[in-house]
Parts: structure tokens; C-alpha cells; sequence
């Protein structure tokens, strides 16, 4: 498969992580009508396009669709741009008289693009204001962590993060307060967790990536992404996702599982299993890839990378209780 189209060159700001797997999940046949559900800086939009897709791409951050616009005129009409959240992609698309799509991809996270600008301010390893909205609009990281108290920063930090000293972190980040840059936080975080300078594995890292989190509301985004894509695509449709948390990747482990009449067999962490009341809406998911060696030198952030992916059946769409939240749930409290 190649990477490139007449008069669509690869942009060398941006390889995506697992680019030729995910391209690979999508089994893209040409004129097929595709999603690339979080644009970014456009890298899987590209290999959808080489591969002979219409695409039609969605971001919230306003800057990605400004960017973006460069990569509409190049696609001559194979690509349409999206301004709005992923996890309603259904509405968007119907807005747009599209009501079914042939494969929907979804890369969660903060987007390389975003990180490389410290003025954004999601990254501790650039100096910038304590912003990382992605939507830019709404409540910033300062707003947040100048107002929460110490007990639901803690919990951010736990649940989003993985930080085992969420409530150290949490007292200091009160004490610090207001705080306004990502240099101040991040040397509040590396004080209270007692990082000496130059010391691998910088401890700001998680709870950076908790606020984030918690300021876009991300793991709900993937939730309704997760239902609105079982909506949108057609029978024999194609669902690729790319994740990076493990919570994240458990949500769509869970949701995948579920729609696939997986959890019909129970597990030792449930009550006796409920017989299956509605018909499975994707095939048996694909086997988890993570990225190969050689791609992890080349890419740091490729390295807690996983891709799923499924195939739509004929059934309706789930709707109700038994829903994506039970996969937020259970991920949630493991």
C-alpha cells in the first residue's frame, strides 16, 4: 500500500501510530465513505485518501480545522472537514444528509500538534499557560485547579492518571495555588513527589495527563464516540480505534466485548452471567495490536499505544442501560 496520491504529499510533521495497521482494519475498498473521528494534524485522513476513500474528518480544536483546510484542497473533493466532538459524529454527519459510513477511526488523546505548542498548554515539558482545552473554549486547567478542592483534584489524579500519591499531589497543588503555567505545576508535582532534577521518568507526567483528561471530558467523549459509531456504520463496516490509557483502551475493550455477545460466557469478577437479550451489532473483535520495536524507536509515543477493531453486523443499534456506560463503569472500577 502506498502513502501517497498524486499531488497528496505525506506531511512529515505527523506519522501517525499504527498507521498501516489501522489502514489495515479498514480494509478501505475505493469510493468507500470513511471517518477519521479525531483529525488532528491529518495523518490517517492522508492514508484514507491513499487508499482511495471519500473522507470525512472531525476535530473540536478550531486550529486542526484552520490547518486542515490546506489538505481539503490537495483531496479535490474527497475530503470533507468537520468542527465539532467526536462523540457526535452521527449528529454531525447527518447535518451533512450522511446517515451510514463504511469504517469510523478514532486516535483518543491529546494530538501531537497540541503538544508541540506550549501556548497550548498541555505538555510540562513546554512553558505555557495552564490552558489545554482542547475545544479552546470553556473551563481551562487553571480554572480548575485554582477552584476544585484538594479531595476531587485527588481523585482526577487517581482515576485519570494512575497517581498513587493523588492526595500528596492534590495538598501540594492547593497550597501552590493560583497557579497559571505548566512550569509552575509541574515543579509543584516534581517537589511533591520528590523528583530530583534530571531524573528519568519525569513524575509530572500522569497528572498532566489526569487534568487533561478530566478538563476535556475524554472518557465520556469515547463513550458516546464508541455508541455513535455503532450507529453510523453499515453492516460489514469497519471500526478501528487507537488508544493510549488504560482506561481508555479498557472502555473500548469493554464496549467491543459486550457488543459482541462476549460477555454472554460471564467472568470470575461478575455475578452469574445474563443471557444475551439483544443481537450482537460487531462480529468478534480482532486481536489488540501494539506497535513492533522498530516503531517505538521512531516514535516514543507510539510505546503505550494499542489498536481494537471490529466489524458492524446487520443488528440494530443497543440503546438503554446496557449500553457504553456499563463499559465505562466496569473499566472504571478496575
Amino acid at each position: 500500500m502506498t502513502d501517497l496520491i498524486p499531488g497528496l504529499p505525506r506531511d512529515p510533521r505527523h506519522d501517525p501510530v499504527l498507521r498501516s495497521e489501522v489502514i489495515a482494519a479498514l480494509a478501505i475498498a475505493p469510493g468507500e465513505r470513511h471517518v477519521d473521528a479525531t483529525f488532528g494534524a491529518g495523518g490517517y485522513t492522508r492514508a484514507m485518501l491513499a487508499a482511495g476513500a471519500d473522507v470525512v474528518a472531525c476535530d473540536r480544536d478550531p486550529d486542526a480545522i484552520a490547518e486542515g483546510q490546506a489538505l481539503v484542497a490537495e483531496a479535490a473533493g474527497h475530503l470533507t472537514l468537520v468542527h465539532g466532538r467526536f462523540g457526535e459524529i452521527d449528529r454531525l454527519l447527518a447535518e451533512r444528509g450522511i446517515d451510514a459510513v463504511d469504517g469510523i477511526t478514532f486516535d483518543i488523546g491529546v494530538s501531537s500538534m497540541q503538544l508541540d505548542q506550549g501556548e497550548r498548554g498541555f505538555s510540562f515539558q513546554k512553558d505555557g499557560p495552564l490552558d489545554m482545552r482542547m475545544a479552546q473554549e470553556g473551563e481551562s486547567a487553571a480554572d480548575w485547579l485554582n477552584r476544585a478542592d484538594e479531595t476531587e483534584i485527588a481523585d482526577v489524579l487517581f482515576h485519570y492518571g494512575d497517581e498513587r500519591q493523588s492526595r500528596r499531589v492534590a495538598r501540594a497543588i492547593v497550597a501552590a495555588r493560583p497557579l497559571t503555567r505548566t512550569a509552575e505545576l509541574a515543579t509543584v508535582i516534581r517537589k511533591a513527589l520528590r523528583h530530583p532534577p534530571g531524573a528519568p521518568k519525569d513524575p509530572s507526567t500522569k497528572s498532566f495527563q489526569a487534568i487533561r483528561i478530566h478538563i476535556n471530558s475524554e472518557l465520556d467523549e469515547l463513550v458516546a464516540g464508541l455508541s455513535a459509531a455503532e450507529r453510523l456504520l453499515r453492516p460489514g463496516g469497519r471500526l478501528a480505534v487507537v488508544s493510549f490509557h488504560s482506561t481508555e483502551d479498557r472502555i473500548v475493550k469493554n464496549f467491543l466485548r459486550e457488543r459482541s455477545g462476549g460477555d454472554a460466557a460471564g467472568s470470575r469478577h461478575r455475578p452469574a452471567p445474563i443471557p444475551l437479550a439483544r443481537a450482537a451489532t460487531f462480529e468478534t473483535p480482532a486481536r489488540k495490536i501494539r506497535p513492533g520495536k522498530e516503531e517505538e524507536a521512531r516514535n516514543p509515543r507510539a510505546r503505550s499505544a494499542t489498536l481494537r477493531s471490529a466489524v458492524r453486523t446487520a443488528a440494530p443499534a443497543w440503546h438503554g442501560n446496557s449500553g457504553p456506560d456499563s463499559s465505562m463503569k466496569e473499566a472504571m472500577s478496575c
